[in-house]
């Protein structure tokens, strides 16, 4: 349940509960007028009827500067709500709102000094664990790893068809991967390696298990935004996906080992297309579109070209992939 309380000037106080009595709310009342003649009004929403809800209100008021609308998360209602009102909300439906998907998404995407931090930190603990074959160190980067608001963020930005988040997505990826694989590549010429384990050398080779991994993780982050899951524990996947392969990129590249860098920079490309590419498969199946018309008809341009490029450069990943298996086989170490 959530509570929507719209802050409006009194005339519009017969609209909002019209809209209220059409969406068949539950529950919603009204505070007094204030001096400003300006009233509270509060609505009872069920999860699945939020979006509705807000969209209704969004074109009622439009870019009014005397509103002010507010999402508040409800724990508990009492009386318990009837059975027709607690009824189970269809597996399909989003439980979160298109704004607090946007909110979300913007935020993880930002490219601040506390994401450059978190970046230099994950890649450090997770060239260390990989040198040292520590599993638990490499855990430990993959849970402070950001790199699934980026992703998820770009995904968002197609599926709304708004360029101002794609770019901003697309440019914290393109600098939080860059930077993890430099800062690797120093880690690499400066920390001698003296022979390759279990956890690097995992990192150089990609098949159908990795492309599967990529993909999941893809799908349970979107999945855990769109119904308001915890996301810690999906993040950890995503991150599984994409932080190790950067560092093992950098380390093979800066200590020389050449044939071993094309096969984890392999992994890596092929993970970055499959979380992105299960991403939007997920958000078009939950729905997630703009709401006026003219939005929507530049978001399905937008999905069109999104969705093909991934397809086409997955297609040739895998096509890669096949000759590295195919014609070519790395070194041993040492």
């Amino acid at each position: 349940m959530r509570i929507i309380e719209v802050v409006a000037p009194e005339g519009h106080r017969e609209s909002i509960m019209a809209i209220a009595e059409k969406q068949a709310l539950p529950d919603y009342w009204s505070g007094p007028v204030d001096e400003n003649g300006r009233q509270a009004l509060r609505l009872l929403v069920a999860a699945d009827k939020q979006q509705a809800v807000l969209d209704a209100l969004q074109q009622l008021f439009g870019s009014s500067e005397d509103t002010r609308v507010v999402v508040i998360p409800v724990d508990v209602t009492l009386p318990r709500p009837t059975a027709s009102e607690s009824e189970a909300t269809p597996t399909s439906a989003i439980t979160v709102s298109r704004e607090k998907l946007y909110h979300d998404a913007e935020r993880g995407a930002r490219l601040d000094q506390n994401y450059l931090l978190l970046v230099m930190l994950s890649t450090i603990v997770a060239a260390v664990g990989l040198l040292e074959n520590n599993v638990a160190v490499v855990i430990g980067a993959m849970v402070i790893a950001p790199l699934l608001g980026p992703n998820i963020a770009l995904a968002l930005g197609t599926s709304l068809g708004d360029r101002e988040l794609m770019w901003q997505a697309l440019k914290s990826n393109i600098c939080g991967i860059g930077l993890a694989i430099a800062l690797a590549f120093v880690i690499g010429q400066l920390w001698p390696l003296q022979h390759l384990e279990g956890e690097l050398l995992a990192r150089t080779d990609v098949n159908l298990a990795g492309v599967a991994l990529a993909l999941s993780s893809g799908a349970a982050g979107v999945l855990s935004l769109t119904t308001g899951l915890p996301s810690v524990l999906v993040g950890v996947r995503v991150a599984v996906a994409l932080r190790p392969p950067a560092a093992t990129l950098g380390l093979m590249l800066g200590s020389g080992h050449y044939g071993h860098a094309v096969g984890a920079g392999l992994l890596l490309g092929v993970n970055i297309v499959c979380v992105n590419l299960a991403a939007k498969l997920v958000f078009l199946v939950k729905g997630v579109r703009p709401r006026t018309w003219l939005e929507k008809r530049q978001a399905r341009q937008s999905v069109a070209a999104y969705s093909a490029i991934w397809v086409v450069s997955l297609l040739l990943l895998l096509a890669a992939i096949y000759y590295w298996h195919s014609y070519y086989t790395p070194p041993s170490a040492f």
